[in-house]
Order: structure tokens, then sequence, then C-alpha cells
């Protein structure tokens, strides 16, 4: 091989495989956050198994309201990310009253969003659920979905408030590389949860039997914990976080950046509420298949999540380094990291999707629903992992381009890529043809390809490298 292509080689590796000391600080951010999202998603697939217990009808119930809650959650994390960009970036430059001002934003923005959210629930909660019944439902099936929903979706609100507040703090945590707190929070809650389904589902030691309001109630009771255990372990140890010093006690955030904050984070609300709307768009296109598909969707989701929050978490890591380096007026450095983070989601999602595909067969069969659910469930898992490096390359590019506060483009490049491609075609493919319910959800997640396509042409031009708390 000749001298310019070695030299052409190396640089290539360069730009794709980090050093030691890079990979030491993406495990620094990323272990942490990785082991408290695939606990918590552990944790729903063991409510997800429990209540499927008692029976298909229960299970779908519960997976219609928290894809209904999904939107909300997905929200809070959406009003929080507009000044998590300039958290990280404050946090580069070690300016600790930047990053107090931005966790005072999320506060106020998430106590909002969880009353809205609450109002929003309580008053229309049971038409909103009804849009997940399909037409063809008969009549008994569906007032039996609609009840044990309703009693799910009455409890899982008093969580709104408790969830808000946590992510408000974790958030901040995560984007100053403080993740082990959050980490130790979500695995509490974790334990928690599991000990009150087991004894609230099944009525376990003398525990009242209350199938899917016990998992409600134990869920409940995991975020309360969760967020006593973060801000009671975040304001005893300010010396470990400074940050957090005054910042109830000067509670003020100057009318100049409230504005700029405001600016990055209501269009990512906007993309998150529309990208998590649109989810449950595609939940409801698939559901004009009948029920069981939303039964066979819900445990196929359920089971991939867990290895998704690999990739999920890369992609927050990816945010918070790169927007560290940006920061601190490392352009270079941020470059790198970012094209580095997006290989390495790639090769972990290829290996991921292997293991997901390979278990695709047996995992359904721990379900006490019918054989066709647990078929479909599987074909459908198989799906999943065979995306799941289309996947990660699309969220690592999105985190990218979204750490340079690139708001409008990462709106375009999410939600209205949703609304305008994946929704149209599941609906399309749902409602007007006849093509096996396995093909149209194979299909509809393909349409990924042209995401990537952009998100790398994206990172390529370099519209994200910017500093947008230089002074």
């Amino acid at each position: 091989m000749c001298s310019v292509e070695k030299k052409k080689n190396a640089g290539l590796r360069e730009w794709v495989i980090g050093d030691r000391k890079f990979y030491g600080r993406v495990a620094k951010v990323a272990v942490p956050m990785i082991i408290q999202n695939t606990l918590s998603n552990v944790v729903s697939l063991l409510d997800n198994i429990m209540v499927g217990q008692v029976g298909t009808i229960p299970m779908s119930a519960v997976a219609i309201v928290n894809q209904m809650i999904f939107v909300f959650y997905v929200c809070i994390w959406g009003s929080t990310a507009g000044a998590g960009i300039f958290g990280a970036q404050f946090f580069g430059r070690k300016d600790y009253e930047g990053v107090r001002v931005t966790l005072r934003f999320k506060l106020i923005i998430g106590f909002l969003l969880a009353a809205a959210a609450g109002a929003l629930f309580m008053l229309f909660g049971q038409d909103l659920i009804g849009l997940f019944i399909s037409a063809g439902t008969p009549a008994a099936e569906r007032a039996e979905t609609l009840e044990y929903a309703g009693q799910y979706l009455g409890i899982m609100i008093l969580g709104l408030f408790p969830f808000s507040i946590s992510q408000c703090y974790s958030g901040t945590l995560r984007e100053t590389g403080k993740t082990m707190l959050p980490m130790k929070a979500g695995m509490a809650a974790m334990v928690i949860n599991f000990i009150f389904n087991s004894l609230l589902i099944f009525g376990l030691f003398g525990f009242p039997k209350l199938g899917v309001k016990g998992a409600a109630i134990a869920t409940v009771i995991s975020r309360v914990a969760e967020l006593v255990i973060i801000v009671y372990g975040a304001h005893r140890n300010e010396k470990r976080y400074p940050f957090l010093k005054g910042l109830i006690r000067h509670f003020r955030i100057p009318k100049e950046l409230a504005f700029r904050i405001a600016g990055k984070t209501f269009p990512l609300l906007m993309n998150e509420f529309l990208w998590s709307f649109g989810q449950a768009a595609l939940l409801q296109c698939y559901s004009f298949r009948g029920i069981s598909v939303v039964a066979a969707l819900n445990i196929a989701g359920t089971v991939a999540q867990i290895f998704n929050e690999i990739f999920l978490s890369l992609g927050n890591a990816t945010g918070i380094l790169v927007g560290q380096e940006l920061g601190a007026d490392r352009m270079d450095d941020a470059k790198h990291t970012a094209w580095r983070m997006m290989a390495f989601s790639v090769v972990c999602c290829i290996f991921l999707g292997m293991v997901l595909y390979s278990f695709a067969p047996l995992i359904p069969q721990i379900y006490n629903t019918t054989p066709e659910i647990r078929l479909m469930a599987a074909d459908c898992i198989r799906v999943l992992s065979l995306c799941m490096p289309i996947f990660g390359l699309a969220n690592a590019s999105y985190f990218t381009v979204r750490s340079g506060g690139r708001v409008l483009i990462t709106f375009l490049f999410d939600s209205c890529f949703s609304w305008a491609c994946s929704i149209p075609a599941a609906y399309f493919l749902t409602h007007r043809t006849q093509i096996a319910m396995v093909t149209v959800y194979l299909m509809v997640n393909l349409l990924e390809l042209i995401k990537d396509a952009i998100g790398v042409t994206l990172v390529k031009k370099g519209v994200w490298i910017r500093n947008i708390v230089k002074k």
C-alpha cells in the first residue's frame, strides 16, 4: 500500500476510532445512563409481563395508556433539551451560574407541562383511549379495554409531577457529567417498582390483588422515590454539585438569557411533542388491523426498548460531549467526537441487533397470550433488531446537530419526517393494502434510511459547529 493510501486510512481511523482516553470519557457519561435507562426499561418489561399474566385485554389497555403518557414523557425531555444545550456548553466553559439558570428554566417548564398534561388526561382521557381501539372491536371487548385503561390512567396521572421534576435534575446532572446519582436513583426506583408490582398486581403477602391498578400504584410510588433520592442526594452534597448552590434561594433567570433559552426550548418541545404524538399516530394506524396487533407491537416495543437504550444513551452522551467541546471553543475536537460517536453507535447497534434477533422467538413465550400474538411479536422483534443500526446512526446524527443549537434543522429532521413520511406510509399500507402486518412494519421502519442519509450530510457539512454561550 502506498504512503498516500496509508495516510488516508490512518486519517479515517483517527476520525472514527478514538483512543483509550476518549472511550474513558464516553464510558463515564454513557455507562451510568445506559444502566439507569436499561434498568428502567427492564422494569417496564416486568410490568408488561406481570400485567400480561392478567390477560391480553388488560395488557393492551396498559399499552394504550403508556403510549399516551409517553407523549408527556417525551415532551418533558424536549422541554429540558433546549436548556440542556446551554447547560452542557455553560459547563464546558465552567460557568456554574449559567448551569443554575438552565435548571431553573427547566423546573418552570416542567411544572407547567405536568399541570397541562394532568388536566388533559383527566378531562379527555377516555376519548383519547378510544382512538386506539379499532372500530371493528366487539362492544364487550371495547368496554373492557376502556375500563382497564381508565383505571390505569387515573392513577398514573399522580406520577406526572414527580417524573417531571426528577427529569429536570437528572438532565442537568448528566449535562455536567455527574451521572452516578441519577443512575442510583433509577436503580432504587426499579427495585421499588418491582416489589410493589409483585405485591399489588397479584396480591402477595396479604396485599390486595389490584391488577392494572396495582401496576399503576407501583409506578407512582417508584417515581416519588426516584425524585426524593435525586433531589435530596444532590442538595446535601453541593460541594460535589456546585452549580446547585443557591438554586432555589436566588431563583431568578435573566430576561435576555431566558429568551435565548426559550428560543431553543420551544422548537425542541414542539419537535418532541409532534414526534411522540407521531409514534402514537403510528400505533393508531397499526391498530386498524386489530387489537391483537396492538398487543404484539407492545410486546416487541417493550423488549426492543431495553436494547435501544444503548444507542439512545450514546446519543445523549454525544450531545453532552460535543456540546461541552463547543462551549470550550474546541471545534476540531467537537468534530472528531461527533464522528467517533456516530461510528461507535452503529457498531454497538450491529452487535445488539444480532443478540436481539437471536432471542426474538423466545421472549414472547413469557406472555400469557395467544400463539398468533406471540408469533407476530417475534417477527416484529426481528424487524426492530435488523433496523437497529439504522436507528442508531440517525439518533447520533440528530444529537450532534442539536448540540450546536440547530433546533429548526432537528425539527425538520425528526418530527417533520415522521409526519411527512412514516405516518402517511403506515396509514396507506394498513388501510389501503392487504400486505401482511409484519411486512408493513418493516417497510415503515426502513424509511429511517432516508434520515440516515440526511443526518450524515448535515454532520459532514458542519452546520452544527457553534458556540452559543460565548460572550
